[in-house]
């Protein structure tokens, strides 16, 4: 299974590049350790997914060819 990641603004400054192609992860949990042992500062780094453009707020199995977006906090005005 293959993912697709995009990262925004702080998030993409800590992985060096916005897009990252990841391998065998399951669904977001897994995501979220995968980023974490290979991207350190990811551990306190505020961000939300975004699974095929839904937000997601609890673990979700990751379908394959996904696309999930790492947003970090914005606001507007």
């Amino acid at each position: 299974m293959q993912v697709s990641v995009m990262a925004f603004g702080r998030i993409a400054e800590i992985t060096g590049n916005m897009n990252v192609t990841v391998q065998d992860v399951r669904d977001t949990t897994a995501l979220r350790s995968y980023l974490e042992a290979t991207y350190p500062a990811m551990k306190t780094a505020k961000y939300v997914l975004a699974v095929n453009k839904q937000i997601v707020h609890t673990e979700t199995v990751l379908p394959d060819a996904a696309t999930v977006a790492l947003l970090p906090p914005f606001s507007g005005g």
